[in-house]
């Protein structure tokens, strides 16, 4: 039911059905020219994978061999809650509540990292499994970390925030760097995991993308992005080969 509640509410949210697309919304506080941290309007195309990935995690938890599997009865609610406060996400921005979308969405970003936390640390039945259930909650934490730096700094400029005298370029840059910590740590909290590489540096380099040519531009703002999705990806790949590697060594033994 949650799933069909997000898939209704992104239509909602893109304007599909009756509402106004985000970028347009809430002023255009998230517009991709609003602030040096917006990615270009492209990279909300991922939302199509992930809602794909939700909706096949639902049809897969919903199967008999799935449903008495430790695994999948620790992940129900804190998929769940990412659904309705995706929805709820949404609504903030669609009636112009740009405050009120900045604690939901931390929200959020709270039950992604319990709910990837728990996939990781939790062995998939198949690769199936695998794909469907860590491939979704991967893309979907990396999307709504890069998501939620963009709302903190739309929420900031709305409000005139003026940075304490240090420049845009060096604020924005910082961002970027903490979205790559970010990126580092949940490399290694899920051991090399591709999914939230993916979406993470997918997120990134359409910021990179949007200050090289759009408006505001920024080169500095576009190189630390793209510094922080080498790093990442980088990072990614060798937690990765290091895992497999101590993963054979023990099977050896």
């Amino acid at each position: 039911m949650s799933a069909v509640i997000a898939i209704v509410g992104s239509f909602v949210g893109s304007g599909v059905l009756f509402g106004t697309p985000i970028a347009e919304a809430a002023g255009g506080a998230l517009a991709a020219d609003a602030t040096l941290i917006a990615p270009g309007t492209g990279a909300f195309q991922i939302w199509g994978l992930i809602y794909l990935g939700l909706v096949a995690y639902a049809v897969w938890q919903f199967l008999p061999a799935q449903a008495t599997a430790e695994r999948h009865r620790r992940l129900g609610y804190p998929i769940a809650w990412s659904l309705v406060l995706n929805v709820a996400w949404i609504l903030s921005i669609q009636f112009d509540q740009l405050w009120l979308s900045v604690p939901v969405i931390a929200a959020l970003l709270v039950s992604l990292v319990i709910s990837f936390r728990i996939a990781a640390t939790t062995k998939s039945a198949s690769v199936v499994d695998a794909v469907v259930t860590d491939g979704t909650v991967g893309l979907y934490l990396g999307w709504v970390s890069v998501a939620t730096a963009a709302n903190v700094t739309a929420l900031l400029v709305a409000e005139g925030f003026e940075g304490f005298g240090i420049s845009p370029d060096l604020w924005a840059v910082v961002i970027v760097a903490v979205a790559g910590l970010v990126g580092l740590a949940v490399a290694i909290l899920g051991r090399g995991r591709i999914a939230p590489a993916l979406s993470l540096g997918w997120g990134l380099a359409w910021i990179a993308q949007a200050r090289l040519s759009g408006s505001p531009e920024s080169t500095p703002t576009a190189v630390a992005a793209i510094v922080a999705v080498v790093v990442i990806v980088g990072a990614t790949v060798v937690v990765r080969l290091r895992s497999a590697r101590g993963a054979a060594s023990t099977t050896r033994a």
